[in-house]
């Protein structure tokens, strides 16, 4: 029986907690500055802009971004974080589980037609694959819906664990939240 080898547990493990203990440091300043997530003022959207920090394949979506950012009342940085993580700027990508485009949304054709919930297909008014693979729409779209989600959850946190994978828990929320920490510049 083969021993675990010390420098491949103690290097993730020390990555870990200094990337924990980063995004703890941000997310007091993240949390307790509301207005740098949501419900942003008329003359903070009028400067919107998404940090440089973001990487070209996100930058090239600005113009949208900003835009879904302003008619939801959500942070430019924020849509940028997801999409990041989402798909790293793809805009034609469909996931395994179905989620289509930048934000990955699920729509109601294609296999997100075959998910059933209590009332019936979980994602009837959801639009189709098509519509989906314009970033524009998916990305005012894919902001529309985490802005309603943070209205019905009552907290970025839970909202985005709603938005994300079924079986991530808080997990995904923590990883958007630790990109729009370590990219966002108030």
């Amino acid at each position: 029986m083969k021993g675990i080898h010390p420098q491949k547990v103690i290097f993730p493990a020390v990555f870990f907690v200094a990337s924990l203990l980063f995004f703890l440091s941000k997310s007091a300043y993240v949390f307790t500055h509301k207005n740098y997530i949501v419900g942003l003022d008329a003359e903070s959207n009028r400067n919107a802009s998404i940090s440089s920090s973001f990487p070209a394949s996100i930058q090239q979506w600005k113009d949208d971004i900003i835009i879904a950012a302003e008619n939801n009342q959500l942070d430019p940085d924020l849509i940028a974080a997801i999409i990041l993580q989402e798909t790293g700027g793809q805009a034609q990508i469909i996931s395994s589980s179905g989620a289509v485009g930048l934000m990955q949304v699920m729509p109601r054709d294609g296999k997100a037609a075959s998910f059933s919930c209590v009332n019936g297909p979980c994602f009837e008014n959801r639009p189709l694959i098509s519509e989906l693979f314009d970033p524009r729409f998916n990305i005012n779209y894919g902001s529309n819906l985490l802005a309603s989600l943070i209205r019905n959850k009552g907290s970025l946190r839970s909202a985005l664990k709603a938005y994300g994978p079924m079986d991530a828990g808080f997990a995904y929320a923590d990883t958007v939240l630790a990109l729009y920490s370590t990219n966002h510049q108030p």
